[in-house]
């Protein structure tokens, strides 16, 4: 019984630090800036609308959640499509970019569930959604911008 029990604390205890782990990486990514941001002239080359969603949900009191959420998941898909064309840059390695996808898809549910209780936490998520999208466009424009300067 007792074997059973370290067991089950043990497991337990690996997968929420896993997961702390996880959160705390994938923020630090997103968190680091590059010496200059080319998500703004990339989000404007290729129509994508999460510039528009990150002001909205700074300065709007009451945005549509949903609306907002399809525009991000729209700019997501074009982004994600463009990055695996694309040969892999310096400093954007792989498992980065997967972390990163895996945090959009767990942010993308924790949007669904949270919004039918907390309006505040569905915004967050929306947020790092939109940082993730950032991210990825900032590294495509800095990739491009290489390229044109080789």
């Amino acid at each position: 019984m007792i074997e059973l029990l370290a067991t089950v604390v043990i497991t337990v205890s690996s997968v929420l630090l896993f997961a702390y782990w996880f959160r705390y990486t994938c923020l630090l990514i997103l968190s680091a800036k590059t010496s200059r941001d080319y998500s703004g002239e990339f989000a404007n080359a290729n129509k994508l609308g999460f510039q528009q969603v990150q002001s909205q949900l700074q300065e709007a009191s009451h945005p549509d959640l949903d609306l907002l959420r399809t525009t991000l998941d729209r700019d997501y898909e074009l982004v994600r499509k463009i990055l695996k064309y694309m040969e892999s840059s310096e400093g954007q390695s792989a498992l980065e970019t997967r972390m990163l996808a895996i945090n959009y898809r767990l942010m993308g549910s924790w949007y669904s569930i949270s919004r039918h209780f907390s309006p505040r936490i569905a915004v967050r998520a929306l947020e790092e959604m939109s940082m993730v999208v950032a991210h990825f466009a900032n590294a495509m424009g800095e990739h491009a911008h290489a390229g044109s300067a080789a």
